[in-house]
């Protein structure tokens, strides 16, 4: 409000000053009031239901700060995955970072494999400092490939690498979140490929700073019935993505998952987090799917 205030003073005290206040005073201000209106056409009239985010890597060929300009008019109110160096952008722009992550972050080599943990541990006891200095709230962590662990075991080693970065996260009002991954498809043999396996490390770390990031993409390809999970764990679930299936690209009715419904179970829940769009798309306009993948879920 008070840039639109100001915005309009400037204008009137040009045109006084040019003793012109008609004819300058309407050209100046519809120079000054182009961008705003390009960007009022682009914005769509948004129910407040949802806090819609994307991940960054999917529109990597774009710059961020045309991405974070750009997304900001069509509805985002967070990007995910940023790297540290890249926060700072999209936070100047009044949007969130809203799933912290670094260039060490491994989905193969995680927290169920001993072998990684000294590591992992002291890159992520940083990043989630840096994370909590400049006010964002969850940062992503990994099980990693099985390579041949058991189940019980990868449960009982996921949970004593990340017991000492979970303690951290409390101090600093920060939420671990560990991805659901299918391992039919895009992840061979990735651990925390099932819901119920997921659900029983957040039961045994016990903390309100750990939970899951439920991917609605990689979960209907190894479990499906998608909405009765949502209904029965949605309080183990800090955060969630989307995607097509199959093929991983646009949510709309080309592909078998019905997203209005899932959103709409989603919002019953009480759900306040962030819900990112993770589709590759693939129209010729990338913000164009983007912005159709936002109006999908806005329920």
């Amino acid at each position: 409000m008070s840039h639109n205030i100001n915005r309009r003073k400037a204008v009137k005290n040009i045109s006084l000053s040019l003793g012109a206040i008609g004819l300058t005073g309407t050209i100046t201000a519809s120079s000054l009031g182009e961008k705003e209106d390009n960007r009022i056409r682009n914005q769509i009239d948004l129910k407040g239901n949802i806090n819609h985010a994307a991940c960054r890597w999917c529109y990597q060929d774009i710059p961020l700060q045309e991405f974070a300009e750009k997304g900001k008019d069509i509805g985002l109110k967070a990007i995910d995955l940023l790297k540290p160096e890249e926060w700072q952008t999209v936070q100047s722009l009044g949007l969130e970072c809203s799933l912290a992550t670094d260039t060490f972050a491994s989905i193969t080599d995680g927290f169920n494999n001993p072998k990684y943990h000294e590591k992992l541990q002291k890159q992520y006891l940083e990043l989630i400092s840096k994370a909590s200095y400049k006010g964002i709230k969850q940062v992503i962590v990994f099980s990693g490939n099985r390579n041949g662990i058991s189940e019980e075991m990868g449960l009982e080693q996921s949970a004593k690498g990340l017991d000492i970065l979970v303690k951290h996260a409390e101090k600093n009002n920060v939420t671990l979140v560990m991805e659901l991954l299918n391992s039919k498809v895009d992840h061979k043999d990735y651990q925390c490929d099932h819901t119920p396996w997921g659900i029983s490390l957040v039961d045994k770390i016990r903390s309100n700073n750990f939970k899951l990031l439920y991917d609605i993409y990689h979960m209907q390809i190894m479990e499906g019935d998608i909405i009765a999970t949502i209904n029965k764990y949605n309080k183990y679930i800090g955060h969630y993505h989307t995607g097509g299936v199959p093929g991983r690209n646009e949510i709309g009715n080309k592909q078998e998952l019905n997203y209005p419904a899932i959103m709409k179970a989603i919002v019953k829940t009480g759900f306040k987090g962030y819900i990112a769009q993770e589709f590759i798309p693939t129209y010729p306009d990338k913000l164009a799917a983007l912005k159709e993948g936002i109006a999908i879920c806005d329920v």
